[in-house]
């Protein structure tokens, strides 16, 4: 009688937080090129000027029942910015836009996640520029599931926007460009 009681219990405090421990970390799929920092900023109000971080790393943990439970960590490598204009990215990388020499990291971390409606809030602090300001980033869940390769995968896409005065940029680029829409797509692997 014991025994089966030991055990009923066992397995009862099993299944209780297999239900309970759904949280999961997630590995940001840099390496196999599925995960995206983009930027656009309009360019003297006529066009958009088009940009990318090419080298960033970090992760996240998402819990589906309960978002406030979600985390997001990322570091990015402000000399890998490109706009596929060699001069301008060297212009980018210089004291007056990103100052890379003094700030080579830009860093965003999660402070809380929110539902709304089918989306998340994520807000957070993003170190820029040597400036830590806060910021929201509108996030939405593309997908999830298992890989080919016996992986589980999600895949976020989140947007943002923030001033550059607001990072210490104060290079003037004219009225329609003071604010840089950030773009964002990552496809984590759960970590095991």
């Amino acid at each position: 009688m014991l025994k089966k009681t030991t055990l009923g219990l066992t397995l009862a405090s099993l299944l209780l937080a297999a239900g309970t421990a759904s949280a999961a970390n997630y590995k940001i799929d840099k390496e196999g090129q599925h995960a995206f920092i983009e930027f656009r900023i309009k360019h003297l109000g006529y066009s958009w000027l088009y940009g990318s971080f090419n080298d960033f790393d970090g992760g996240f943990t998402f819990d589906e029942k309960d978002p406030a439970a979600d985390k997001v960590n990322v570091s990015i490598n402000t000399t890998s910015v490109f706009t596929n204009h060699a001069e301008r990215d060297k212009h980018l990388r210089s004291a007056e836009f990103l100052n890379v020499s003094k700030h080579p990291q830009a860093t965003f971390k999660s402070t809380s996640v929110k539902k709304e409606g089918d989306n998340l809030a994520v807000t957070g602090d993003f170190t820029l520029n040597g400036v830590t300001k806060p910021l929201t980033l509108q996030a939405k869940l593309l997908g999830q599931g298992k890989d080919p390769w016996g992986g589980y995968r999600a895949g976020f896409e989140a947007a943002g926007t923030i001033a550059l005065k607001d990072y210490g940029i104060t290079t003037d680029l004219g009225p329609a460009s003071q604010d840089v829409e950030l773009i964002i797509s990552v496809e984590g692997v759960q970590e095991k």
